[in-house]
C-alpha cells in the first residue's frame, strides 16, 4: 500500500521510540536532526543505532517493492528494504546536515531495519550521490528522501530527484518559508508554486510521489483534513506528521473510501469489457490514463483491507 502517515519521533528518548511503534503510523522518521539539541547528537546517534538492532526482523521470504505510476520499481523501492512484520510501521531515520551527516550514514548505514534515510537540508544531487556511496559499501538497501528546505534545493529539484536511491522528496516548508519571507494564508496558496514544482519533478525523475509537508497545529482535525485533502489532489501522496494526533486524519484522507473504490472497479470492469479501447461511461470518456488512476485505488484499497500487506506494498 502507500504510506499514508510519516510520523516524527526524536530520536533522543528511548520510551518515544518504544512508543511510536504503536501509533498507527504507517511509517516513523526518526529524528537526528532539529529534535536532537547540538550535545546530543552523538548520544542519539547511539541510541537510534541500538533501537534499530533491537526491533524484530522481518519475517524470512516477506518482500514488497515501491512502484511508481507506470508500475515499475520505484528507487530505492527493494525488496529487502520492504520486507517487514506486516503490523510494524516503516523505519527512516532523518540525518543531520553537513559535517553531521557522514558520521550519522556510517553509523546507521549497515543497521538492520532501516528502511530509509531522510536527508537533511539537501541542496545538491551530489549530496544524496555521496550517502549512496557509503551505503552501497555497507551493502545496505535503504532508499533515501532529500528534504528540500531551500531556494537553491527547489531550483535544483529535477536533479536532486533523479540522484541514486531516491524514493520521494519532501519540502521543509519551514526553513524555506523562513528563507522567502513566505507568510502561508488560510488557503497556503503562497506556496502552490513550489509544490507544484516538486509534485512535477518527481513525476519527471520516475519516483514516488512527494511526502506533504507538516503542520504545527495538531489540535484542529478539521483543519489539517482540509489541508491534507488539498495537498492529496495537488499530487502529493503521504503526510509527515509531527504529532500522534495528526495520524488518523492522515490515513483517513489518504484511503480510499466506498464510492470511489466502487467506482474504480466499474471503469476497469467498462474499459476491458472493451477491449481495452477507450470507453464511454457516466458522461464520461475512460481510456488508459484514467484506468492507471482506477488500478491505482484499487491497489491501495486491497493493500489495507488485507492484513498480510500492511504496511505492505507500495504503489502510487
Amino acid at each position: 500500500m502507500s504510506i499514508r502517515s510519516w510520523l516524527y519521533v526524536p530520536g533522543s528518548d528511548a520510551t518515544k521510540l518504544a512508543k511510536a511503534l504503536d501509533r498507527g503510523a504507517d511509517a516513523l522518521i526518526v529524528d537526528l536532526e532539529d529534535a536532537v539539541p547540538p550535545s546530543g547528537k552523538d548520544a542519539a546517534r547511539t541510541l537510534v543505532r541500538d533501537w534499530l538492532h533491537t526491533l524484530p526482523d522481518p519475517p524470512a521470504g516477506a518482500t514488497a517493492a515501491g512502484t511508481t505510476a507506470a508500475g515499475t520499481t520505484a528507487p530505492g523501492g527493494t525488496a529487502a528494504a520492504a520486507a517487514r512484520r506486516p503490523d510494524r510501521p516503516r523505519i527512516w531515520v532523518r540525518v543531520n546536515p553537513g559535517s553531521l551527516r557522514a558520521r550519522d550514514v556510517a553509523a546507521l548505514a549497515d543497521a538492520p531495519n532501516l528502511d530509509g534515510l531522510c536527508l537533511a537540508k539537501t541542496d545538491h544531487a551530489e549530496e544524496v550521490a555521496a550517502v549512496d556511496a557509503e551505503l552501497t559499501r555497507a551493502g545496505s538497501t535503504a532508499a533515501v528522501a532529500p528534504l528540500l528546505e531551500t531556494p537553491a534545493a527547489i531550483t535544483r529539484a529535477a536533479q536532486i530527484a533523479a540522484a541514486p536511491r531516491v524514493r520521494h522528496l519532501q519540502i521543509g516548508e519551514a526553513d524555506l518559508r523562513a528563507c522567502l519571507g513566505v507568510e502561508l494564508g488560510p488557503d497556503e496558496s503562497e506556496l502552490l508554486g513550489v509544490r507544484s514544482q516538486i509534485v512535477l519533478a518527481s513525476a519527471v525523475a520516475g519516483i514516488m510521489p512527494p511526502v506533504a509537508p507538516v503542520s504545527v497545529v495538531y489540535n484542529d482535525p478539521d483543519g489539517l483534513r482540509t489541508s491534507t485533502d488539498r495537498l492529496r489532489r495537488l499530487g502529493f501522496l503521504g503526510r509527515a506528521c509531527i504529532h500522534p494526533a495528526q495520524i488518523p486524519v492522515v490515513n483517513e484522507v489518504f484511503t480510499p473510501g466506498a464510492e470511489q473504490v466502487r467506482r474504480a472497479r466499474v471503469l476497469i470492469e467498462r474499459f476491458e469489457a472493451a477491449g481495452g479501447a477507450a470507453a464511454a461511461g457516466d458522461g464520461s470518456m475512460v481510456d488508459e490514463a484514467v484506468i492507471r488512476g482506477a488500478r491505482r485505488v484499487l491497489a491501495t484499497h486491497l493493500a489495507l483491507t488485507d492484513p498480510g500487506s500492511r504496511p505492505g506494498m507500495e504503489q502510487s
